[in-house]
């Protein structure tokens, strides 16, 4: 079989795959899990048993109760309500009954041995997690255990007087599980081992964590309420979608020609991919994670722009076509994989360290990196391999780089940094400001600080549209138009509940005088209380230490790949700056702060090292190739020179995506891309004229106390 035939089956079973994809992933979209913002879900309200619970005890219950829900859904929400309620909102469920059977009223756990004898409770309890091992070549399910330091002492005496015993683990004076003791147990850390299933070790440890609880809870109200957004928010944003993916397509067809083909038709197999691997790992798809998947979207070119820019260097550099293609994608090869590896890792320390919005934002991620990797490596490849050998051949349809003109970026660092120097303090100074006049730093949203959830039970069943137009205007006349509001509807009733920002009691007043006026219904069908943050002290903890722990595994991987921590050291320091800009957007135009605000700082940083990492790739190449012997000056200046170009081009194509998002989403998904598209300018400025200097002067430092230790 000639060249020819191989390319055209070649290009048939890509476009074959492509299609089939794309078709299993759109036929069966219905099975996507929607978040509440998109599909609903149930909304159940408990109560404390004891009458006035402790402010510290009605945190930690909320925190457990988060670990508990998240195994229903990663995109759960938790908050106080009142002194002594907590609402949980499960997205995607639909029978309020079932979800309460499973979930269970919060009770007592003991560890007991076989004479009855509690040797431990719920409080010696961290948490408790599910797990698989491979023992032997043999899958087992396995509990992750881990105890407070009270309860790791209390343990290790508990294991050690009962080896060859069982420890009875009770929830509700029902033994859930009767692991047998092995040895004794110090350290703090436990398994529990072999487990029938994965789904029965996350029954297991979901109870245990659950019945650590510092307070008993009695139900008190469920209720299924309905998507707090409508139809409108998903129609625009796959509208935006659409667009965003079609000017992407012809941004690369006019840039990169045949190879711009390639990435289009590999583009609708990464579609099509993505959507398959949601359902298989059933993610959680919101608002927000719409919006990372179109920025995913516009990520995955990243990798064939890194491509083609090698494959016009080769061809300007004199080699034939072929030639170019094979070394085009060789010396494209490190900067890829370095690139997504190490945003791979964040990826994972996020799922693993993080919770909630965190914990989907990593899923999404790690399955976009792993989609573009495929798609870029193998599918581009074998596309470009298939229409040269069908004649596609002209070295003019692919493009020819002409010898790159070196600009001088060593000399403009200190007007750089000066420039990004003055964007970061003046942040400080509005985060100042901001704490002296509010109290708070940041504009927090409902999610960070709580409000008002006001239940209003109308005469009619009134459309999210109607919502929009004609009750939601009241609650921002109502607050002075400063008061950000997400509404929800109980399914099967008239009522409708509104969050906002905590009320005064003129301006209740004011709202209740203005619903009365309009709709007519009487004072008692409208109720109002205070609620807690959807996201806790602890979640925001998590958060952080995910993300700080993310960045030292990333300086970790690139110290090693690179054998410089002058590398690692000038990656992290770009990606601080990168948040701190999109930090000082926050304070000053006082951007509302909520549960998308991780997401966003989480998507910048990942986005932003890509860029980073070929530049620094790239000046790892010329000091190999002897181009330092024009001197580091010239080998930085080279290296950022030619690859300028690509780092213009990928962040404009992300930029599209996320810009036609801004202009068709609603309010919700504007107010989740304007700092991406700060954090997109900001990641390219860094990674053009503040990483690469950094490392030079790095270098220079280092020189200079080598030199001063050897005159001593």
């Amino acid at each position: 079989m000639n060249k020819k035939s191989n390319a055209v089956l070649r290009l048939i079973g890509i476009l074959l795959l492509t299609i089939a994809f794309c078709v299993l992933g759109y036929l069966n979209a219905k099975n996507i899990k929607l978040g509440l913002d998109l599909n609903g879900g149930v909304s159940i309200t408990y109560q404390t048993v004891e009458e006035n619970p402790t402010a510290e005890q009605m945190s930690d219950t909320v925190y457990k109760l988060q670990m508990k829900a998240q195994s229903y859904s990663t995109e759960a929400q938790v908050y106080q309500e009142g002194k002594n309620r907590i609402n949980i909102d499960i997205p995607g469920a639909t029978d309020a009954n079932e979800i309460l059977a499973e979930l269970g009223e919060p009770g007592t756990l003991q560890f007991a041995d076989e004479d009855g004898n509690v040797l431990l409770t719920g409080d010696d309890v961290k948490t408790a997690t599910a797990g698989m091992t491979n023992q032997n070549n043999n899958r087992e399910y396995v509990i992750e255990l881990h105890f407070t330091e009270a309860g790791a002492t209390k343990f290790a005496e508990a294991t050690k007087n009962n080896v060859g015993k069982r420890i009875f683990i009770i929830y509700n004076n029902e033994v859930i599980s009767s692991p047998n003791v092995k040895e004794a147990i110090t350290g703090g850390q436990a398994s529990i081992s072999p487990i029938e299933s994965y789904e029965q070790a996350q029954k297991i440890a979901s109870t245990i964590r659950i019945g650590a609880l510092p307070v008993s809870l009695t139900e008190l109200r469920s209720n299924v309420i309905g998507a707090t957004l409508g139809a409108e928010a998903i129609s625009t944003s796959l509208q935006a979608a659409a667009i965003g993916i079609a000017l992407v397509m012809l941004f690369m067809l006019c840039v990169y020609r045949i190879p711009g083909l390639a990435a289009s038709l590999a583009l609708f197999m990464y579609v099509g991919l993505e959507m398959v691997l949601m359902q298989a790992f059933e993610v959680t798809l919101t608002l927000p994670g719409i919006a990372g998947i179109i920025l995913s979207i516009g990520m995955a070119v990243d990798a064939n722009v890194i491509i083609f820019t090698r494959i016009k260097e080769e061809i300007g550099a004199g080699n034939s076509v072929e030639k170019a293609i094979k070394s085009g994608f060789e010396k494209a090869l490190s900067a890829i994989l370095d690139g997504n590896i190490t945003t791979l890792i964040a990826a994972a320390v996020l799922y693993i360290r993080g919770s909630g919005t965190v914990k989907g934002f990593a899923t999404t991620l790690a399955i976009g990196i792993i989609i573009s990797l495929i798609t870029a490596l193998f599918v581009t490849r074998g596309l470009l391999t298939a229409f040269f050998a069908l004649g596609a051949t002209n070295p003019k349809l692919y493009g020819i780089k002409k010898e790159t003109k070196v600009i001088n970026f060593i000399g403009f660092r200190r007007i750089a940094y000066s420039i990004s120097s003055l964007v970061i303090i003046v942040g400080f100074i509005f985060l100042a400001m901001n704490k002296k006049n509010t109290g708070d730093i940041f504009n927090y949203d409902l999610d960070f600080k709580g409000g008002s959830s006001t239940t209003i039970t109308f005469d009619k069943d009134l459309s999210m549209m109607e919502i929009d137009s004609e009750v939601i205007p009241l609650f921002t006349a109502a607050t002075g138009g400063n008061a950000s509001t997400q509404a929800a509807k109980v399914a099967g009733t008239n009522e409708v509940i509104i969050k906002t920002r905590t009320m005064t009691t003129e301006e209740r007043t004011k709202l209740y005088d203005s619903l009365q006026e309009k709709f007519s219904i009487s004072e008692d069908k409208i109720v109002t209380e205070n609620i807690s943050g959807a996201v806790s002290t602890e979640m925001k903890k998590d958060a952080v230490w995910a993300l700080l722990i993310a960045i030292f595994c990333m300086l970790i991987y690139i110290w090693i790949r690179f054998t410089d921590i002058k590398f690692a050291s000038a990656s992290v320091m770009a990606l601080s700056h990168d948040v701190l800009i999109t930090v000082t957007f926050y304070a000053v135009l006082r951007w509302a702060v909520g549960s998308n605000f991780i997401a966003c700082i989480l998507t910048i940083v990942g986005y932003s090292i890509n860029a980073t990492i070929v530049i620094f790739d790239r000046i790892r190449e010329n000091l190999h190739n002897g181009s330092k012997k024009k001197g580091l000056e010239y080998v930085v200046n080279e290296a950022i020179s030619s690859t300028v170009t690509r780092s213009i081009n990928t962040s404009l194509t992300t930029f599209i995506s996320v810009f036609v998002l801004y202009i068709f989403g609603v309010s919700s998904i504007r107010d989740f891309t304007l700092p991406l598209m700060v954090g997109i300018v900001a990641g390219a400025w860094s990674s053009v004229c503040i990483a690469g200097p950094l490392w030079f002067d790095f270098v220079i430092l280092s020189k200079r106390k080598k030199e001063q230790l050897s005159k001593k």
